[in-house]
């Protein structure tokens, strides 16, 4: 069973708060919330806290890690967790957890190495690899976000998608910053049935708005399908997957 069947996404809907783990309680953030920590910031802070080693594949070869065989968990506490404080992260945990306070350590029962942090009042906070895996799948489905599971086939292909990594990296910083959020609200306000307008759309939790912005994509398909297909001048709907046609279904 997959971490996220056990998930409760209609109270993920709602905006609940999530249990990660002991003294772990993952907060959603409303895009209110989000526009004032500065959206390229805190989307930064997500895909960084949700990597694999294939969305680093040419950092990881600049310091002799193959990414093919580093673990999401390995690659976490050793290099993407430590560089968040309390305070980066307290939009989404409250500022109790400070990954740049987590030491590593050996539970002495599984051998397993796990992420340990002792706050001033004595309660441990404890990450290991069940709470680190359920802590980036709640991230990723919070935020629309596949994991980036590409496997070279070979080592010469490997070395084609790490020059090819490094070549978009440079030149996307000749790219100015685009905002990910504004064009999805705009679109979102501006579409009907949407029942938010560019004020309080800002008070919605991004899991919600996220959603909003997938589902409104899949009516406005299946609408164009089912015109196309009845007009009959255009496609043949015995041709098209049900699941395009079902506005209702799931979005993963």
């Amino acid at each position: 069973m997959r971490l996220l069947d056990t998930l409760d996404v209609l109270k993920l809907y709602r905006g609940d708060d999530f249990a990660i783990g002991p003294s772990i309680t993952l907060s959603q953030p409303a895009l209110g919330q989000i526009c004032d920590y500065g959206e390229q910031k805190y989307y930064g802070m997500i895909h960084t806290l949700c990597s694999s080693g294939a969305d680093l594949k040419w950092q990881l070869d600049d310091i002799g890690i193959d990414y093919t065989k580093i673990s999401d968990y390995e690659l976490f506490y050793s290099f993407l967790a430590p560089r968040f404080t309390a305070a980066d992260t307290e939009i989404l945990f409250g500022g109790t957890l400070d990954f740049s306070r987590m030491k590593l350590t050996r539970n002495q029962n599984t051998g397993e190495t796990v992420m340990l942090q002792i706050p001033e009042d004595g309660t441990a906070i404890l990450i290991d690899r069940y709470i680190y895996t359920l802590l980036a799948a709640v991230l990723r489905k919070m935020h629309g976000i596949k994991r980036n599971d590409e496997m070279p086939g070979n080592e010469a292909t490997k070395a084609i998608l790490i020059e090819d990594a490094r070549d978009a990296y440079e030149e996307s910083k000749k790219t100015p910053c685009q905002s990910i959020l504004l064009p999805q609200i705009s679109a979102l306000v501006n579409s009907e049935g949407f029942k938010h307008d560019e004020q309080d759309v800002f008070n919605m939790k991004i899991y919600a708005f996220t959603d909003s912005v997938r589902r409104i994509s899949k009516i406005k398909s299946a609408d164009r399908l089912l015109q196309s297909g009845y007009s009959g001048f255009g496609i043949n709907l015995k041709d098209i997957d049900k699941k395009e046609l079902n506005w209702m279904g799931d979005l993963d």
